[in-house]
């Protein structure tokens, strides 16, 4: 049987189909073609939708239903992890390393996590978002050496996780963590982790209706929040303080 999808216009700013519309098999597919410039990648997270597509491919867009999400004051360490890393000397770092953080995520295989889709391509687009201080990376360091971490856009009081590594057991768990603790502290309620994923469920993701998130999504983004590097606001901490 054929799929007929959606294809975007040439014009960045032209809006994306209604995510109602995206198909049930595979889960979320809505569109295809467009670009991944910096307006219409902004207007996608606001809409609720996502880029993901092999290289070589057109450029696809998701909105999958349900879709999974971790509420921030809800993202588990167990307790075994916490006894670790209450012995351990980790930093925390923010957007000081955003494109080491992706080039990792590119490369390093990651528990049910897909890892062909980050290529240059996206690469550059998800660059040129950070430069523009709409993309952000939270890093884990130890001593100098980066060990882990997990990226994506921010747009209002949203924040939309794209992807983790870590080099160190454990330390991309750090990464969500502390991502985690940022965003509640700043009265961000919400952390989008996209799709189905055993090992986010296990730290305390859960799913969330499209027809629920879609209008969560459009009010968080509207809040009043500066575009910027988060470097400037947030100091180095150390990685046991998210077990506060």
């Amino acid at each position: 049987m054929s799929i007929e999808l959606s294809w975007l216009s040439k014009d960045e700013n032209a809006p994306f189909p209604d995510v109602r519309l995206a198909l049930r098999e595979p889960d979320g597919l809505l569109a295809a073609g467009g670009d991944l410039s910096e307006a219409r990648l902004l207007n996608a997270y606001r809409s609720g939708i996502f880029p993901w597509f092999s290289e070589g491919q057109p450029i696809l867009w998701w909105s999958p239903d349900p879709r999974m999400v971790f509420k921030t004051d809800a993202i588990h360490l167990s307790q075994k992890f916490r006894r670790q890393l209450k012995k351990s000397s980790w930093q925390i770092r923010v957007d000081t390393a955003f494109r080491q953080v992706i080039q990792y995520c590119a490369v390093v295989p990651r528990e049910g996590q897909r890892g062909t889709w980050i290529h240059p391509e996206m690469i550059e687009a998800y660059c040129h978002l950070h430069q523009q201080g709409h993309a952000h990376s939270i890093e884990v360091f130890s001593g100098e050496k980066l060990i882990g971490g997990i990226y994506g856009v921010a747009i209002g009081r949203m924040f939309f996780g794209e992807s983790m590594f870590s080099l160190e057991s454990g330390a991309s768990k750090v990464a969500l963590a502390a991502l985690g603790k940022i965003l509640l502290a700043w009265g961000w309620p919400l952390l989008d982790a996209q799709v189905e994923n055993p090992h986010l469920q296990f730290m305390g993701a859960e799913f969330m209706e499209r027809r629920e998130f879609i209008p969560e999504v459009a009010r968080l983004s509207d809040m009043a929040e500066v575009p910027g590097l988060w470097s400037g606001r947030i100091a180095p901490f150390a990685a046991i303080e998210c077990l506060a």
